[in-house]
This record gives C-alpha cells, structure tokens and sequence, in this order.
C-alpha cells in the first residue's frame, strides 16, 4: 500500500511538473489597461460615434442625445421625447416595431437622465443593421402623432407624477439639486404634479424639440460588441436623414453652464423623512472640472457597507452602526461641467438629527486632518474600483461615453480614470473637505419639520 507522505510528496511532484508544462495556456483576467475595455471612436457622416468590440454572442447598441432635463427648453421635454422612442414612424408602427423586437429575442430601452436621453437596443451580434435602422428612424422619422401622444405619453408622465408625490427620497435629492443649481441641472427629472406641463408640453413641440436633440452635432452612438467598420457602415447608410445642425426657428438647447450657488430648503411631508447635505464636486473625467480627489472623499465617508454582515470600515458606517434607525448614504454624482456631493440621511426624524450632526463633525474632523492613513489608503482603493467598474458596467459606459463624444469630442477610457484616482494624496482630500466647509452647503429637508434640524445648527454655512 503506498503511504499517505509518498502519495503527498508525488501529488506535489505532479502538480510542480503541470504547472512547468503548461504556463503558455494558462487564462487570466485582463488588466485594467487591457485594450479590449478601451473604445475606439469615429465620425460617419458627421455623427460621432465609439465602439467596444468586446467578444460574445450579443450587442448593445444606443444613442446618447443632448436632450436630458439640463438642456430641456421647458418642463416635461426630456420625459416626454424618452416616451416617444419606440412609437409609430414613417415606416413601423408601433405595434410592428414591438413585434419585430419580440421575434428577434431583443429588448428595447429609453431613459434620460439630467443631461443625457438614451435610447437603445440589446440584441443578437448578427442582427446589429436592423437595430442600427431603427434606432435611425426613431432619430429622424417618428411620427408624433396626437393619438399617441394624448393615449400613451402624457398618461405615463402623469402617473410617473403621482408616483413622485409619496417618495420623500427623490424629492429631497431634487430639491437640493434645485437649492444647488437652480435651473440647468436644477430642474428634476420629473416635473412636480403642480406643474402645468400641458401649457407647454404637446406632441408638436415634441416634434419641434426633436429635431433638435436629434442634430447631429448634439448626438452620438455608441456600441459595445460591435465590428467598428460594421457600425461605421451602418451609421452612414440608415442615419443620413439626420438633421446636420439645429433649425433656427424652434426652442434650442437651454446651455447655459452650471453654477453651484448653495443654500437651504425644508419641505413638510408625512410620508418619511429624508435630508441631503450636498457640496460641490467634480465633473466627469471628459470634462474640463474633473478633481479625482472629491471621488475618494465621497468613498472615505461612505456609509453603507459593501460587505455582508458588517458594518463596513468607512467614516459614516460607524455613525450609522451608532444610529441604527438612520441610513446614511455618500453618492457623488458627475456631469460635464460640474458634480454634486451628496450625504442622505434617512430614518426616524430624531435619529437624523442626531446622525447629521455627526456627519458634519466628521467632515471638520477630515478637514483638521484627524483622519487615518489607512482609511484614506482604503477609500481610494473603493474609490479606483467603483469608478474603473462604473466604466466597465455596459450601460454606464455608453452614457459617459456618449456624453464625453458630445461635450469634448473624447471616449471615455477607464484606465486613465483609475490612473488618475490612484495619484490622489492623503493632503489633497484633507484640503478638499476644508474647501467644502469653508464655502456654501446645500442642505434640504423633507418630512418632519419639526424635528428636522436647520443647517445652522448641524455647524454648516448656506
């Protein structure tokens, strides 16, 4: 019988000789810097456009229009054309385009967001030029017609509204995207219940502001497995009919750049309690006001914790572990020109009282450099992998790319972000979180005004 030892000592004997056999075959996981994740761009007859030709069965296939709520000439514009995608044109019907889809085993989407509406399509590799021919007639060939319009998308709007009303979350985010920015990336991206959107929304200035979100200057295309040549030949066949600029006689583009102003707003609700603190932050990394070290401040606070059954290692996860009844959340929000920093607290009203004004020492205690290396260390470690994986997530990636295409002309290029995070310094987000205390804080809060504290007396300036 051979003995256990001579059967140890033999396995590892085997086991070294496979390994020396077969290196040359082994598989590994791309680096960040693979060029596979990196997106190749170019112009088919005036449109701008990048592909990721990444290897697999399937397509994601989108356009990325200059037409979300920042841009929007009047309220319920952005919403009302996201409705319009996918409904009768020149060509398809309605009903045909959903039953071409179905029998393609693809799916369809459309959202928009504060500065971008996405339309697009998910389907099989092989069946990119009719997607590619649809998507064209959804740009330039929708029909707009009153039946839909009364029967279809102003009955969604209006129960997206309604929907609004009982959410105290997102109406504290939007009001103090209004308290920090006013118009532009103020305006929500849903207009209130209140507001008389019939007096200006109707399916001729749908018409009218489609033709210019759809101008090819203020557009672009983005797929991610797709052949570049394919989707250049595609573009220049089925996207021709595109207007080649803005006409001069309908609503533009409302392009005024961001201010961040600051300030304070208290809204009484029922339904919940909820408040943002937010600040300025960055732009996106096309954009012309990127600051990486804002995106590791926003990882160094934290709040929720990544990991299961633990309270998680950042900053405000230990507020949260001390205020059970209270969740706190950091999310840094970027756009082409400006960005906001934003800490929601949620919960019972004397627990956010209570949790805020710790929020706010523990900001005072980073910007007097009372703050761990190791944490830092840490945050930018999160900070590198929620952004490289912001990149790498398909839909994500389109829209920043789409949007980076439109603003400046550049891709977005993951391996330059997680560059330019990892050089960030323990010194740099000290003096960032000073920054943001020494000037104006946007604070709104939303349900139990009674309770709820004022931003002056959780320590902050409006």
């Amino acid at each position: 019988m051979i003995s256990r030892a001579s059967l140890s000592r033999n396995a590892q004997v085997a086991l070294r000789c496979q390994c020396l056999i077969r290196p040359n075959n082994r598989r590994c996981f791309a680096a960040p810097t693979s060029p596979s994740f990196s997106y190749e761009t170019g112009d088919a007859s005036g449109i701008k456009f990048a592909s990721r030709d990444l290897p697999g069965p399937t397509t994601y296939l989108a356009v990325v229009a200059k037409a979300g709520t920042r841009y929007q000439p009047s309220p319920g514009f952005s919403d009302g054309l996201e409705q319009f995608a996918f409904k009768s044109t020149q060509k398809r019907s309605a009903l045909r385009i959903t039953r071409e889809v179905e029998l393609l085993g693809s799916e369809l989407l459309a959202y928009h967001s504060r500065e971008n509406l996405v339309i697009g399509a998910k389907f099989l590799r092989e069946d990119l030029p009719y997607f590619a021919e649809l998507l064209g007639e959804v740009v330039s060939k929708t029909k707009y017609s009153r039946h839909e319009f009364d029967e279809e998308v102003l009955r969604v709007i209006k129960l997206s509204q309604k929907a609004l009303l009982a959410n105290t979350a997102e109406m504290a985010i939007n009001s103090a995207y209004g308290v920090a920015f006013h118009r532009g990336l103020g305006i929500p991206l849903l207009p209130a219940s209140s507001t008389p959107i019939t007096k200006y929304l109707h399916e001729e200035s749908l018409r009218e502001f489609s033709k210019v979100a759809y101008a090819r200057p203020n557009f672009s295309v983005v797929a991610n497995g797709a052949s570049h040549t394919d989707l250049s030949k595609w573009l220049n066949e089925f996207f021709s009919d595109s207007p080649s600029s803005s006409p001069p006689r309908v609503p533009q583009l409302y392009t005024t750049p961001s201010k961040y102003h600051g300030g304070e707003e208290r809204i009484a609700h029922d339904s919940g309690n909820n408040m943002v603190i937010a600040f300025p932050g960055s732009s996106s990394f096309t954009g012309g006001a990127y600051k990486p070290e804002i995106l590791v401040l926003a990882a160094l606070l934290g709040g929720e914790s990544t990991i299961k059954w633990s309270s998680g290692f950042s900053l405000l996860s230990k507020i949260s572990a001390s205020h059970p009844h209270a969740r706190i959340t950091t999310t840094h929000s970027t756009y082409s020109d400006a960005g906001l920093l934003s800490i929601a607290i949620s919960g019972k009203a004397e627990n956010i009282n209570g949790a805020s004004k710790e929020v706010v020492k523990t900001l005072k205690a980073i910007a007097s450099g009372n703050v761990n290396q190791e944490d830092i260390k840490r945050a930018i470690a999160a900070a590198k992998f929620k952004a490289l994986d912001a990149g790498q997530t398909i839909a994500a990636g389109l829209e920043l790319t789409g949007a980076g295409l439109i603003q400046g002309g550049k891709a977005l290029q993951i391996d330059e972000v997680g560059k330019s995070i990892s050089g960030v310094t323990e010194d740099q987000v000290k003096r960032t979180a000073k920054l943001l205390l020494e000037g104006k804080a946007t604070v709104s809060a939303v349900g139990d005004l009674h309770v709820l504290p004022f931003a002056e007396e959780i320590g902050l300036k409006v």
